[in-house]
C-alpha cells in the first residue's frame, strides 16, 4: 500500500458477482468499519501487546488519562477498501519471547477470516510491521517519587 506500489486487478467470469453487488442494489462498506474489524481481530492474538507506533501509543496514553474518551479500536491498522476487495497495514508492538513469524502468520490468518466473513469482501493482503517489542515490567513500574506529600 506504497505510494509507488500499483495493484492490477483482475476479474474473472467466477467472482464478477459477490456477495456486495446483486439485482437487488450494492452494500458498500465503509474504511472504519473495515479498519474496526481488523483491529479487534488483530489485538485477539495471544502475542500482540499493542497496535500502533510510538506517537499514536503516546496519543492514546493521554486518551485513556481523560475521563470518557475511549481509546481506537483502529489505532495502529490502516486499509483500502474497493467495491470488492480489501488490503490492510498493521503496525503491532509484540510480546518478548513470542515467535514473530508464527505471531504474523496468527493475525494474518485472523484478519483475513475476520473481515472476510463479516463484510464479504475478499482480503487481497495484510502487511505486518512489528516496530516494537514489549519487555514485561518496562511500563508497568508505578511512578515513584522522593518527595514529601
Amino acid at each position: 500500500m506504497t505510494a509507488t506500489a500499483e495493484k492490477t486487478v483482475v476479474t474473472t467470469a467466477n467472482d464478477a458477482t459477490s456477495a456486495l453487488v446483486s439485482k437487488q442494489g450494492t452494500t458498500t462498506i465503509a474504511d472504519t468499519v473495515v479498519q474496526k474489524i481488523a483491529g479487534l481481530a488483530a489485538r485477539e492474538v495471544n502475542g500482540v501487546h499493542e497496535l500502533g507506533g510510538g506517537a499514536a501509543r503516546a496519543l492514546s496514553a493521554l486518551r485513556d488519562r481523560i475521563p470518557g474518551a475511549s481509546s481506537s479500536v483502529g489505532q495502529g491498522v490502516s486499509v483500502e477498501v474497493g467495491e470488492k476487495q480489501a488490503a490492510v497495514d498493521l503496525q503491532l508492538v509484540v510480546e518478548y519471547g513470542v515467535a514473530i513469524a508464527d505471531l504474523a502468520r496468527s493475525v494474518r490468518r485472523n484478519v483475513i477470516t475476520a473481515i472476510e466473513q463479516m463484510t464479504g469482501l475478499q482480503v487481497v493482503e495484510v502487511n505486518i510491521n512489528v516496530n516494537d517489542v514489549h519487555i514485561p515490567g518496562d511500563d508497568d513500574e508505578p511512578v515513584t517519587s522522593d518527595r514529601v506529600l
